[in-house]
């Protein structure tokens, strides 16, 4: 191991400061640990990767590196979509999905402590059985790990009425550089109580920092009680997707707070039940699929109230579901929109959020901009909260295409900004959204991180060239 690995990090000897830890420098697992799921993101070349069981292998990992100039980039599963866990050249990629211990559930207190490699849907499982739900459910959530979830501060279906992963960190673990001492001290930030106040928010700061202020090893989250009933579903169909669109806006109009609210087109529909034969239709331009879990006749009245409000948007037909299986099938539908588009063809994956009164405009500006550009656009979206996720599909090998997909990628971008939104909701800035973050945000605002990246990290050393990092470069 020490020959191969010194061929690989030439004069460097990382495998004496590092006895005993599965130190990994085959080509191929390289090549497979460089990337997430973010399509043409740029990838460089690690030197090695590393997996991690504990916070202290982190701790005299990110020490070795630091001393001897060697970037570290964290990944959990790889499941993000703005390239914000590629490699750069020359790294270390630490790989955390071992640390995959649920290393308490507290039921009088409502929290739990896990470490970062635990994937949402087991720890789902796992606190369950105590009667209580984390809410937080990305598409990803059979496959993401909570390490993941936290750097980009994911949210998912039930964000709308309950809230991003931020809102459920009460505190964590990190291994940090900069003021808190020598590269590799582990430091933690928050607190297990409901309150706290104490000093500035520091967690917050790292939640949504995509790895690139430290390496969070262990994740204190608020739990809540489990649902008491299956939650009724409303599905509303339109012959166009703007129409859905305008049922969004009236919907929030109106008061209405769905536990989802989500949107499907027409051709992730098709690419779902081809690939799955869940024996749906796809005979409208769009679905919105809502649930709402308030219990009794106030749920039944707001279910009622909501059909309503799709019905006077335009929609052909909605209905409540009677049926748990078939609306179950239409949310696995909605999960399973991104690898269903992917199996035809490389996605180029948007995740831009705007104002709820917004959606129907900015629908209509992917259609226009697609059509313009002569690229196939699929959408599916948490429509409820903004977060619109436009799936620019291509040709493998075709270059033409390609320039054009990304063209339109950028001008989605620009649109979301026009109307006060934001280039991303929950997927990460990484590299793919770095040029419509400068262009999102004031230039003294841009100073204020590279400041706060410059004062926790002035080594660079932590998953550099993401976020702040110069998109031309």
């Amino acid at each position: 191991m020490t020959d191969s690995l010194a061929a690989n990090l030439p004069g460097l000897s990382l495998a004496a400061d590092l006895p005993g830890l599965d130190l990994i420098v085959d080509p191929d697992v390289l090549a497979s640990l460089s990337h997430d799921d973010a399509e043409w993101a740029a990838a460089g070349r690690p030197v090695a990767a590393v997996r991690a069981r504990t916070t202290a292998e982190v701790s005299a990992i990110v020490a070795a590196c630091a001393a001897r100039g060697i970037p570290v980039v964290p990944r959990g599963a790889g499941t993000g979509q703005s390239g914000g866990a590629n490699a750069v050249d020359g790294c270390l990629i630490l790989d955390l999905s071992r640390m995959n211990k649920i290393l308490e559930i507290d039921p009088d207190n409502m929290i739990a402590v896990v470490q970062p490699g635990v994937v949402n849907d087991d720890l789902k499982a796992a606190v369950a059985k105590h009667r209580l739900w984390y809410p937080p459910d990305p598409a990803s959530a059979p496959w993401s790990t909570i390490g993941g979830n936290v750097a980009t501060n994911a949210s998912g279906l039930c964000c709308l009425k309950y809230g991003v992963t931020r809102d459920y960190v009460l505190g964590l673990q990190a291994v940090v550089g900069g003021p808190a001492g020598a590269y590799g001290t582990a430091v933690r930030l928050g607190h297990r109580t409901t309150k706290g106040v104490a000093g500035y928010d520091l967690v917050s700061l790292f939640v949504g920092s995509e790895g690139t202020l430290g390496v969070v090893t262990e994740v204190t989250l608020r739990l809540r009680p489990a649902r008491a009933a299956a939650p009724r579903t409303v599905v509303g169909a339109f012959d166009s997707i703007v129409a859905a669109g305008e049922a969004v806006a009236a919907t929030t109009r109106l008061g209405l707070l769905p536990t989802a609210l989500e949107l499907m087109d027409r051709a992730c529909l098709q690419a779902v039940e081809e690939w799955k034969h869940l024996g749906l239709s796809a005979t409208a331009e769009a679905l919105l699929l809502a649930q709402i879990d308030t219990p009794g006749e106030s749920g039944q009245a707001e279910a009622d109230a909501l059909a309503q409000v799709f019905r006077d948007a335009g929609a052909q037909w909605a209905e409540q579901s009677t049926n748990e299986f078939e609306a179950e099938a239409l949310f696995s539908a909605r999960r399973l929109a991104y690898p269903a588009m992917e199996r035809l063809g490389p996605v180029l994956t948007e995740d831009v959020c705007v104002p709820r009164s917004a959606v129907p405009a900015m629908l209509g500006s992917i259609e226009e901009i697609a059509t313009r550009h002569g690229v196939t656009i699929a959408t599916v979206a948490h429509a409820g909260d903004g977060n619109l996720h436009p799936l620019i599909r291509t040709q493998p090998g075709d270059d033409a295409a390609r320039e054009a997909a990304e063209a339109a990628f950028e001008e989605i971008l620009a649109a979301a900004i026009a109307l006060d939104g934001t280039v991303t909701g929950e997927h990460g800035v990484g590299l793919l959204k770095r040029r419509g973050m400068r262009q999102e945000l004031a230039p003294a605002v841009l100073a204020m991180m590279q400041a706060v990246k410059q004062t926790l990290d002035p080594q660079d050393l932590f998953n550099p060239g993401k976020v702040t990092g110069d998109p031309d470069n």
